[in-house]
């Protein structure tokens, strides 16, 4: 079926006869007559109603003809409506754009969501606020555009790096760590392990880091709410590994915020999206601004005036570590 042949009946409709619809439409009247005819015998039941016996200023309507043009003013407006989404797309106007935010990562990515609201203020923004491991799965299965993951890169995406920060050691303040310039991961082999939730993949990078020194972290608890760990931390509930910009914040009167070392652990997001998958214009445009946002590019892009990269960070390039998929 024709939308075309619906906007032509519903025009005779509206008009009241074929000619005044065939001068609306600038076309011939027999157009317009075959038009209508062919939506009658593609649909199988006469829409207007004929009489044989006399010239009819007129047109009138059958039941199947009524039921039809409600149902084809309906399509035309869905159709006008759709148009005008797409324009609206041209210039960003319309659209929306789906970033999925790990918990941890939330205050980092959140002034560069705000920067693009201002720019972009008529694409409605949705967050799917999960671990980076949940971020990646949804990425995969097209419910997300963009999302912040973990470093290193999966094969099938792409990414912009936006910061990387070691880890710390997050304990009380009156303890066995106090004073300490940096700690030893091995030395953490007899403590209770505060972790992130099940969708975190930052927990399987400590685990990895913690059984290449020969242990396995003896679990305390896990939260999704890196604020609840750091309170628990502070109940003498257990220690915790927290990304160095976290533990800088804290009140270093009631907390010790210290280095790992030997080995590092870094904690590094990455803008990604998939490789295969068709970017929006609303997305493409959230990828431009968190290149510039964030300092990173392919090397020769300088940052916008007044924007600089935040302490901490390090610019992203096209060599960002990759990790296989399975």
């Amino acid at each position: 079926m024709e939308l075309r042949a619906l906007k032509y009946f519903a025009e005779v409709v509206r008009q009241g006869s074929f000619t005044a619809a065939a001068d609306a439409l600038f076309v011939t009247q027999p157009t317009v007559s075959k038009m209508v005819q062919v939506l009658e015998e593609e649909l199988g039941v006469p829409l207007l109603a004929r009489d044989e016996g006399r010239r009819k200023r007129g047109v009138t309507l059958t039941d199947a003809g009524r039921l039809v043009y409600a149902r084809a003013q309906e399509m035309l407006a869905t159709e006008t409506s759709l148009r005008d989404d797409l324009e609206g797309l041209g210039d960003l106007t319309r659209g929306s754009l789906t970033i999925g935010v790990p918990p941890l990562g939330a205050s980092l990515v959140a002034p560069a969501i705000a920067d693009f609201h201002k720019q972009w203020p008529g694409i409605e923004l949705k967050l799917l606020e999960s671990g980076a491991r949940a971020v990646e799965r949804a990425l995969r299965e097209g419910e997300l555009d963009v999302g912040i993951c973990l470093a290193p890169v999966p094969d099938d995406m792409e990414g912009i790096q936006i910061c990387d920060y070691p880890l710390h050691l997050l304990a009380p303040h009156k303890g066995r760590w106090q004073g300490r310039a940096d700690v030893r991961l091995a030395e953490l082999a007899d403590e209770p392990f505060l972790l992130y939730g099940e969708t975190f993949q930052l927990n399987e990078t400590i685990a990895q880091a913690c059984r290449s020194v020969g242990y396995t972290p003896r679990l305390a608890c896990r939260s999704s709410q890196w604020d609840l760990i750091v309170t628990l931390v502070e109940c003498g509930m257990g220690i915790a590994l927290l990304p160095a910009n976290y533990g800088e914040r804290l009140d270093r009167r009631r907390f010790v915020s210290i280095p790992i070392v030997q080995p590092e652990i870094r904690w590094r997001l990455v803008a990604c999206w998939r490789r295969s998958a068709h970017l929006s214009r609303a997305a493409r445009a959230w990828v431009d601004a968190t290149r510039v946002f964030f300092g990173a590019g392919a090397g020769d892009q300088p940052p916008l005036s007044g924007r600089r990269t935040r302490p901490g960070t390090r610019p992203s390039n096209t060599s960002l570590p990759r990790k296989k998929t399975t």
